[in-house]
C-alpha cells in the first residue's frame, strides 16, 4: 500500500489520515441520526404511514430515487462539488428514514433500540479491526461483491416464494456479508487516502464522503439484518 510513496508524500499522508477518517465518521454519524430522526417523526405522523403503506407508486418512486442517488453519489463524485455531493448524501439519509419507518410498524421500540446498540458495538470492533490489520484484503472485493449480488437476487426470490427457511437463511448471510464489507470497506477507505494519486485537497474530502456513504450502508443493512434474527415482533 506504501511501497511507491515518497517518504514526504508518506508523511503527508499519514498526517492526513486520521484527519479524513474523522470526517469519515462525522458524516456517517450525521447521516444515521439523520435517518434515525427522520424514522421515528414519520412512524408517529399516521397519515404519512397511511401514503407509504397505501400508495405503492409513492413508496417505490422512495426506493428508486434512494438507489438513483446512491448511484449518483457514488458514480459522479469526481464532477460534483463537495457542497453538492453532501446535499446528496443528506437527501438519502432523509430518504432512507422515511422508508425505514416502516420497522416501527413490525418490531417493538426496546428491540430495535436494543438491537441498535448492539449493532454499533459490533460495527465499531469491525472498522476499527478493518482500519488496525496489516493483512491486504482488497481480494474480499470480488467476493463479497458476488455474495451480495446472491443475496440480492434470493431475497427478490424470497418475496414470491414466503419461504421461512430461506428468510432465515437470507438474514444469517446477510449478518455475515456486512461484518465482511465492514471490514473490507474501512480498509478500502484507508487504501484511498494513502493513495498517491489522491492529494490532501478536495480528492481526499470526496473520498471521506464516499467512506462515509459506503459505511453509512453497512451499518444500516447490518442492523437491519440483525433486527430480522433478534427483532421482537410488535
Amino acid at each position: 500500500m506504501e511501497s511507491n510513496v515518497s517518504p514526504i508524500v508518506l508523511e503527508r499522508k499519514r498526517s492526513a489520515l486520521l484527519s479524513v477518517f474523522r470526517k469519515v465518521y462525522v458524516w456517517m454519524t450525521l447521516a444515521l441520526c439523520i435517518t434515525g430522526l427522520t424514522a421515528m417523526v414519520v412512524a408517529n405522523n399516521d397519515r404519512i404511514i397511511y401514503e407509504l403503506l397505501q400508495n405503492n407508486l409513492l413508496f417505490w418512486g422512495i426506493i428508486i430515487a434512494e438507489m438513483a442517488l446512491v448511484f449518483v453519489i457514488s458514480g459522479m463524485v469526481s464532477r460534483l462539488s463537495m457542497t453538492t455531493a453532501t446535499l446528496l448524501f443528506i437527501l438519502y439519509s432523509v430518504l432512507n428514514g422515511v422508508t425505514m419507518s416502516l420497522i416501527f410498524l413490525a418490531y417493538t421500540e426496546s428491540t430495535i433500540a436494543s438491537t441498535f446498540f448492539i449493532t454499533a458495538g459490533t460495527f465499531g470492533a469491525l472498522s476499527l479491526y478493518g482500519y488496525m490489520t496489516k493483512k491486504d484484503l482488497s481480494s474480499w472485493g470480488s467476493i463479497l461483491g458476488m455474495a451480495l449480488l446472491g443475496l440480492i437476487i434470493a431475497s427478490v426470490v424470497n418475496i414470491f416464494m414466503e419461504s421461512d427457511t430461506l428468510y432465515w437463511i437470507i438474514s444469517y448471510v446477510g449478518v455475515l456479508l456486512f461484518v465482511g464489507l465492514t471490514v473490507y470497506d474501512t480498509q478500502k477507505i484507508k487504501r484511498a487516502i494513502m493513495d498517491p494519486d489522491n492529494e490532501i485537497d478536495d480528492n481526499l474530502h470526496k473520498v471521506a464522503l464516499l467512506g462515509a456513504l459506503s459505511l453509512y450502508l453497512d451499518f444500516i443493512n447490518l442492523f437491519l439484518y440483525m433486527l430480522r434474527i433478534m427483532g421482537d415482533r410488535d
